[in-house]
């Protein structure tokens, strides 16, 4: 994780999990023109990113410092589209449910700000009325960690399970190039 001192992210969080992915951001493309670096986060006061295996921090860290320094002092806007700078995947709308919307609050309040701490964030995807499970998507640092799955089980689905009754177990969506993995619990 790196600190700019500044803030990255005004609303929500953006992840980019390959240079394609990258093109909207002046800050997110430079950093993927450092040779190693394989994905690239943004918070609401960090930059996370994932370097490949051969790769080592020694190397990138002066690089990636050099990088994000340099995109300050440019003056340049984080995205070239500024719709695409909002995560507003929490956002409560009219038509939702009140299940819906006290689960996005809670992810808001609760469990967003604790993922982030870990150089990572956590979108909602959806929730189905009818078997109870809520849809989420890890991105950042804990998109490939290990430990994403413990964290969704034993910390997020248990918390939403415990206030909001409706909620039966909690499955986590991937990315085309995550394999695929099936987290759901089911209430006893």
């Amino acid at each position: 994780m790196f600190y700019p001192g500044k803030p990255v992210m005004d609303v929500g969080s953006a992840d980019f999990p390959n240079a394609r992915s990258a093109m909207n951001s002046p800050l997110a493309k430079s950093l993927y023109a450092i040779d190693g670096v394989t994905r690239v986060f943004f918070g609401s006061d960090f930059v996370t990113v994932t370097k490949s295996e051969e790769a080592t921090w020694d190397f990138l860290k002066p690089e990636i410092f050099a990088a994000i320094m340099d995109f300050y002092s440019s003056g340049n806007l984080l995205f070239l589209d500024s719709n695409a700078a909002a995560a507003m995947d929490t956002a409560i709308h009219e038509d939702d449910s009140e299940t819906v919307a006290m689960i996005k609050e809670l992810l808001e309040t609760r469990i967003r700000p604790a993922v982030q701490d870990d150089g990572g964030d956590i979108v909602y995807c959806g929730f189905d009325e009818e078997t109870g499970i809520v849809k989420l998507k890890m991105q950042g640092a804990c998109s490939g960690c290990p430990s994403s799955s413990v964290t969704l089980k034993s910390g997020i689905e248990n918390m939403l399970m415990h206030y909001v009754p409706e909620v039966k177990g909690v499955e986590q969506e991937l990315d085309d190039d995550e394999e695929e993995s099936n987290l759901t619990g089911q209430m006893e």
